[in-house]
């Protein structure tokens, strides 16, 4: 691993210019600590004759020169920039990047769309736990289609249309009738029947959408729905309400689009192309359902410049469990995987996977690690601050829903709190799941209570279980004091909780 402090990725895409700073702490963890987006709308500005002129060459340089000065004034060790579908395609690209790296000093890298398919899947597979699936990113330029199986890139195309340059061809200032619409599915059939060959020997995966156009969708979806939970990523959508939002989108004028809850005003004109495009190569490929990834190229191209050697996670959820435990310094650490440890072995004596299932098992791991990031905000009542951080973190490899049982075992107190707690997310979470949530968050408790002294006095804990009861032989270096006062108070609430009394014996 290259030991690079903070790094700044400068994507020049056909609709916007980004940079996101990202920063990796002296604990191990990477998290964004800035960011910036101008929407230059470079595939609007070329020319019929494939041209982008120098003025429109001097607008991004001012642009990228402001980001070069950001990165400056964030320390940035390293900056890496590309450019995608826009330059890749102007007629003078060449003399575009040469005059850019002269008056910015940034070495540009210009993408091609197999590369752009390559970073955007390593991105998005290194943040969603899953396994096969077809992967879309609508650009502004461009658009990109990647089957993967087994978590492996197998195939990839790019295409030379996205949802500013078919904003450009088909619409009238963004406006759209059926005739448009019609034009825009022709176009995109057209382009996908030279690649039938692998595009229709998978129906029913999954489609993974990259990109600000079913970012947008998403969110607006989200609103319409009264969703409970802020997150975007790792969401998913039916066919049913992708083609609602997109029908009644498409007969909305671009200012009467704006005045949509949730409409980014920037994305109005364009956005409707863009769906038409999703939408088409959606059903072509006979997908089963839409999921929003909020990672792709900007986050391939990190990992592939830190990690070049190995930048594919290999498990998801236990490298953003990791990476967000160690995002919070605060914690203790050693206390943290001691109750780990012991929430495990509990579990698996106890047989509980049989009883909840396997990926319950997940849920407390999960939850066993973090439970005590709350203290980050404050000690005094950090299961509460734990809850939020949890439910308004992504925890890559989770879905919604799991992200909230995680968070409600890690700050499980009592029953009736936990089920108040609950009825908020009533959208999201299902009657069933607050069985886990009980069962796994009063087992975190005991765990917890087993070194509530946070010195490790148990060295070893044997579990013997019955139909009435749990019997704990704790193997100590020294007196539990606190430890064994800690489990009698939760004596009671256990047996409730579990049907079992719980019966203690300790050596020194």
């Amino acid at each position: 691993m290259i030991n690079f402090k903070r790094v700044g990725i400068i994507d020049i895409g056909s609709n916007s210019i980004r940079l996101v700073i990202t920063e990796e702490t002296e604990h191990g963890a990477h998290h964004v600590i800035d960011e910036s987006k101008d929407s230059a709308r470079l595939s609007e500005r070329i020319g019929n004759d494939g041209i982008l002129k120098q003025e429109d060459q001097k607008v991004i340089a001012q642009i990228l020169n402001y980001f070069r000065k950001m990165c400056e004034a964030n320390r940035t060790a390293v900056i890496r920039a590309v450019a995608t579908a826009a330059i890749r395609n102007a007629t003078n690209s060449a003399a575009i990047l040469s005059y850019i790296e002269q008056e910015t000093g940034l070495t540009i890298e210009l993408l091609s769309g197999e590369e752009e398919a390559r970073l955007g899947f390593l991105g998005m597979i290194n943040a969603i736990d899953l396994e096969d699936g077809f992967l879309v990113d609508i650009g502004g330029g461009s658009t990109e289609i990647s089957l993967f199986l087994n978590r492996s890139l197998i195939r990839s195309v790019s295409f030379p249309f996205g949802s500013v340059n078919t904003t450009k061809r088909y619409s009238r200032n963004g406006d759209m009738n059926a005739d448009d619409i019609g034009r825009i599915q022709s176009m995109v059939i057209s382009a996908l029947d030279k690649q039938k060959s692998w595009l229709l020997n998978r129906k029913g995966l999954p489609l993974v959408g990259l990109g600000g156009t079913i970012r947008s969708i998403c969110k607006l979806d989200q609103r319409q729905k009264r969703y409970s939970l802020p997150l975007t990523h790792n969401y998913d959508m039916d066919s049913q309400s992708m083609d609602h939002l997109v029908q009644d989108l498409s007969i909305l004028t671009v200012e009467n689009r704006k005045k949509v809850e949730g409409m980014s005003k920037d994305r109005a004109d364009i956005i409707v192309p863009g769906l038409i495009i999703l939408q088409t190569i959606f059903r072509y490929i006979g997908s089963s359902y839409y999921k929003i990834s909020g990672s792709g190229l900007r986050d391939g191209l990190y990992y592939e410049t830190v990690f070049p050697e190995q930048p594919k996670i290999t498990s998801v959820l236990k490298y953003s469990v990791r990476n967000l435990l160690a995002l919070h310094p605060s914690v203790p650490v050693v206390h943290v995987e001691h109750i780990n440890q012991l929430a495990l072995k509990l579990f698996d004596e106890m047989n509980i996977s049989h009883e909840l299932g396997v990926r319950s098992r997940d849920y407390l791991d999960t939850a066993s690690l973090l439970y005590r990031i709350g203290v980050t905000v404050l000690y005094y009542e950090y299961a509460k601050h734990t809850f939020y951080l949890m439910a308004h973190s992504r925890i890559d490899g989770l879905s919604h829903r799991e992200i909230l049982i995680c968070a409600f075992i890690a700050s499980y107190k009592n029953k009736n709190r936990t089920k108040k707690m609950c009825l908020e997310y009533k959208d999201i979470l299902t009657e069933s799941d607050f069985n886990y949530i009980e069962k796994l968050g009063m087992l975190l408790q005991l765990a917890i209570a087993l070194d509530r002294s946070e010195t490790q006095p148990i060295q070893a804990l044997s579990v013997f279980v019955n139909k009435k009861e749990l019997g704990l032989h704790l193997n100590c270096s020294h007196p539990p004091i606190i430890e064994l006062r800690e489990i009698q108070n939760l004596q009671k609430e256990f047996k409730k909780t579990w049907g079992l009394q719980l019966i203690l014996t300790s050596t020194l």
